[in-house]
């Protein structure tokens, strides 16, 4: 019987985040992954009230300006700001299976995380549920373990991995790609803690954020 059905389907990418502030270590590895995978368009996705991690030092609208500045002009990027909208914790899970709706049940979704959170996803709410709604592209991270703790998770990773970037497109959701993205010792730690300091942070995010930063007098 033939098959009518494309091999490949346009792969949907979003990218959540805090954003306090967005910065390098955020851009130029999800811009690498992209060029890795074929992605075409990634969606930045702020949180609004991250559930594991203290609360951010600027607020909802400041972060999302932020990312609007630093995305400009940039198509590969775009913003949704839903996540700011909710007075509740942002679950990951919540937002995937909105999109899942809104998108469809056939349409290949992908969420974009660090090494860093794949290490902790074990510990988000109902997290086992988010491979049943996206596939997650891995960008790698400095100082974090190849491996994850227990030899069950380990399991579930390799169940799941795949290396053909292609895979991503001939199904809708359950896969695992580990990018081969730069390490980039970046974090908005250290941003805030040099900003606090007075030292110069003009290399590690774009210069339209880092003037907004001083005119909102952020991070003092």
């Amino acid at each position: 019987m033939p098959n009518d059905k494309p091999d490949t389907l346009p792969l949907t990418a979003f990218f959540g985040g805090t954003f306090d502030p967005i910065h390098y270590g955020h851009l130029k590895p999800v811009t690498a992954l992209a060029q890795e995978t074929g992605l075409e368009h990634v969606t930045l996705l702020p949180n609004h009230v991250p559930p594991h991690r203290p609360q951010p030092e600027a607020n909802a609208q400041q972060r999302l300006k932020m990312v609007e500045l630093a995305i400009g002009g940039n198509p590969l990027f775009s913003v949704d700001d839903r996540e700011l909208h909710r007075t509740t914790p942002s679950y990951t899970i919540d937002t995937l299976e909105e999109l899942r709706r809104e998108r469809g049940a056939g349409a290949p979704l992908a969420f974009i995380i660090g090494q860093d959170s794949l290490l902790t996803l074990h510990k988000w709410h109902r997290w086992e549920e988010i491979i049943h709604f996206c596939h997650l592209l891995v960008c790698a991270r400095p100082g974090y373990s190849d491996t994850l703790d227990t030899p069950a998770l380990q399991q579930w990773l390799e169940r799941h991995r795949i290396t053909d970037p292609q895979q991503l497109r001939r199904q809708p959701h359950g896969f695992i790609y580990l990018a081969d993205t730069p390490l980039l010792a970046i974090s908005a730690t250290d941003i805030r803690q040099r900003r606090h300091q007075g030292i110069s942070c003009d290399d590690l995010l774009p210069r339209p954020v880092q003037r907004y930063i001083e005119l909102q007098g952020l991070y003092r």
